[in-house]
């Protein structure tokens, strides 16, 4: 284990834009009993991290989010949902690790990942890291992915199933069209112009510029429909689903989360806002599609963690093609 005492990290004390992340030192957790210490490589800013430090929730969710992020200032001051890097030190009662391992893990909103060092726990959402990538690029697997693994657990996917990903070119978007793809689907991906050439890259048999189209216009109807954006109301995209249809809303506000059972139970569809929490399973099944050449990572830009500032304003412009990857060296 390091001697070092203090690590780097970035931290916010306040709520608001991204100068209001900064450098500094902390302390280096200690591994309690079923943990591990991870030496964190790399991290993704996410729209995750953007929502929680500048406080911009989906409308009616804000005293439930104030409880997971704090009412008045922050209460997990170090952001970021993911990491890739190497174990450090394990603490006591510990097996399936040691120093050493390449692992990518999923902190979910106990965040900590922009740090240089993490503890988790060695039964939770942590696997090995793919042998066939880099650890900033195992680090873009984890958000999108087991976000888009676990909405598509909620439905019955195969061959011909026909999907629609609305705002496919970010990182759930991006992973959403890739698994699909993989289970035999028929994918269907709106984005603008410019990104049509990723998306089409990544499996897309079509490509809606939402632009010049708007998708509900057409005769056009899907099995399923995922909603990365959060502008693809059931109200809105109801006669776009096929009967026994299925509606998965990634991004969703209060409105849409309570009328969600009377609509499914009205229309026969399925309207979908919350999934269980993914574990260790379902990050090994990603690496495994990535180390078959299944599955590949969208990295739009790197930024090192000294540049944190910098990532989280490109982030902010909500013009980011699948990940953000933030380096810690």
């Amino acid at each position: 284990m390091t001697t070092d005492t203090t690590m780097t990290a970035a931290v916010y004390r306040r709520f608001g834009a991204p100068e209001e992340v900064h450098i500094e030192q902390r302390a280096i957790p200690a591994p309690r009993a079923g943990e591990v210490l991870i030496r964190v490589h790399a991290s993704t800013v996410s729209v995750a991290d953007h929502r929680a430090r500048a406080r911009d929730i989906p409308a009616g969710l804000g005293m439930l989010a104030a409880v997971g992020l704090g009412v008045f200032r922050p209460s997990r001051p170090v952001l970021g949902m993911d990491a890739a890097g190497v174990i450090e030190a394990v603490g006591s009662g510990v097996t399936a690790f040691t120093p050493g391992d390449r692992v990518i893990a999923a902190m979910g909103a106990a965040f900590g990942g922009h740090a240089e060092y993490v503890c988790i726990a060695a039964d939770g959402a942590i696997t090995r890291a793919p042998t066939s990538l880099s650890l900033e690029e195992a680090a873009a697997l984890v958000f999108g992915g087991i976000t888009a693994q676990a909405f598509f657990s909620k439905v019955a996917i195969g061959p011909g199933t026909t999907v629609l990903v609305n705002g496919g070119s970010g990182a759930v978007g991006t992973a959403a069209i890739q698994l699909a793809t993989h289970l035999g689907a028929v994918v269907t991906a709106v984005t603008s112009s410019g990104n049509a050439p990723l998306v089409t890259s990544l499996g897309a048999d079509r490509v809606i510029d939402y632009t010049r189209q708007d998708v509900t216009a057409g005769d056009e109807t899907y099995d399923v429909i995922v909603d990365c954006v959060g502008n693809a109301t059931f109200d809105r995209v109801e006669e776009s689903i096929n009967p026994g249809g299925a509606l998965l809303l990634v991004i969703s506000d209060l409105r849409s989360m309570l009328r969600s059972r009377r609509q499914g139970r009205r229309s026969g569809k399925l309207v979908i806002w919350d999934v269980d929490k993914p574990g260790a399973e379902e990050l090994a099944h990603l690496v495994s599609l990535a180390d078959s050449g299944r599955y590949q990572p969208v990295i739009d830009r790197s930024y090192d963690l000294a540049d944190i500032v910098d990532a989280h304003r490109y982030v902010d412009t909500g013009r980011k093609r699948g990940n953000v990857v933030l380096r810690i060296p």
